[in-house]
């Protein structure tokens, strides 16, 4: 189900941005999120794939309903941004483009934080009954605040006078492509390295960093929950507990949250396109001191998580005013929405398989999957280095700077 939602997001970028190019940001922006609303309700809602008739249709109306959920998803980002960076006042636009990447983080410790408290409180039995469609619903009571606020936005300016003069574009996704295919290609490019690290940090190195340490552990852990040990397939991890490891997570998430502010201020003053190019050779670095960092005990376990997290806001707080000043007004929407979506394909999507069969090609070792980090982030720092500004974007950071 991992993919799914993420295969999602593409077809929601080119879906609502069509209609955030075509009609306006505003009402296609509370249309993606009512969507996301309804998937997310419906998803903790659903009964169990135990429950007897419900054997295939529960797994089935999960896919389809993750599926939505990424339609939803790939709508999302590109009209908050734009909301964000296309209203902000002179001198300001890469400030407010923080505003939605610091939901990011802000979900990420929310949702983690709450599954801890869960896991504390509740039987296994329980989190496994009913205890994890807890956060689920209490996300929707997040997206109706969201919704509140949403139906109150205004167009912005500069996107109003594209819609008073009837400029529009009548097939945003064919102008896009024949026009701004560049700025899709390089955008999901530079992006890549950002992708790749966060799903990393969040998926893979739970995993490894919850395995068990040695042989012994992972058949002593096999036997108590009844399942079959493998000798052959094992792998060593770091052996953490996994509230643990979650709670070393949650401290690098809120690195990653103040690092997203400091990037709008660097990014204000210096461009954006800098900035996420530090963030990225930064993360070249980072890969090739991933295994010696896992490797030195807690103090370098959480060494690796802090910097990891904080090399990712640094690049991703400046993604916000980025993306959208790559195309025009009247494509803006499509254009970023789709860059961003495909970046989370080719780096988020599939960073975690990767990773773990380079875990296992590596014999258990991380070395190879720092390396895959660090070509990753080079083929970012080289997009970066090509990459342009659209000309109306550039006027408007003059103007910043005036």
């Amino acid at each position: 189900m991992f993919g799914v939602a993420f295969f999602a997001r593409p077809v929601g970028s080119v879906l609502f941005g069509h209609f955030g190019d075509r009609f306006g940001r505003t009402r296609t922006l509370v249309a993606s999120l009512l969507t996301m609303y309804i998937a997310t309700v419906l998803i903790g809602s659903l009964p169990s794939g135990l429950t007897p008739g419900w054997e295939i249709a529960a797994p089935a109306a999960l896919a389809v309903l993750r599926f939505i959920q990424g339609l939803g998803l790939g709508g999302e980002w590109g009209g908050a941004a734009l909301l964000a960076t296309e209203n902000a006042p002179a001198g300001k636009r890469a400030i407010y483009g923080t505003f939605p990447q610091l939901g990011a983080p802000i979900g990420f410790f929310l949702s983690t934080g709450l599954f801890l408290v869960l896991s504390l409180t509740l039987s296994p039995a329980d989190l496994q009954s009913w205890g994890w469609r807890v956060p689920f619903l209490a996300s929707a009571v997040l997206v109706l605040v969201g919704l509140y606020v949403r139906v109150k936005l205004v167009e912005a300016p500069e996107f109003q006078a594209v819609l008073d003069r009837g400029e529009t574009s009548r097939l945003p996704l064919g102008r896009t492509i024949r026009t701004g295919w560049r700025g899709l290609l390089l955008g999901a490019l530079a992006l890549l390295a950002i992708f790749t690290l966060f799903y990393l940090m969040t998926t893979f190195t739970v995993t490894y960093g919850t395995s068990p340490r040695t042989a012994e552990a992972a058949q002593a852990a096999a036997s108590a929950a009844g399942k079959p040990f493998d000798a052959a397939s094992f792998h060593a991890g770091l052996g953490y507990a996994r509230t643990d490891f979650l709670l070393m997570l949650l401290v690098g998430v809120a690195f990653f949250a103040v690092t997203i502010v400091v990037s709008g201020a660097l990014a204000q003053r210096r461009g954006a396109r800098p900035i996420v190019a530090v963030s990225a050779a930064g993360m070249v670095v980072f890969g090739l001191l991933m295994d010696p960092l896992l490797a030195a005990g807690l103090p370098g376990t959480l060494m690796f998580v802090i910097l990891g997290f904080a090399l990712i806001g640094i690049g991703y707080g400046a993604v916000g005013s980025l993306l959208p000043g790559m195309f025009a007004p009247d494509v803006r929407y499509t254009g970023a929405s789709l860059a961003f979506s495909l970046a989370g394909i080719i780096g988020g999507a599939v960073a975690p398989f990767i990773a773990t069969w380079l875990w296992d090609i590596g014999g258990g070792g991380v070395m190879l999957v720092g390396v895959y980090l660090s070509v990753a982030s080079a083929i970012s720092l080289v997009a970066l280095l090509v990459l342009r500004e659209h000309g109306a974007a550039r006027a408007a950071v003059g103007a910043d700077a005036a």
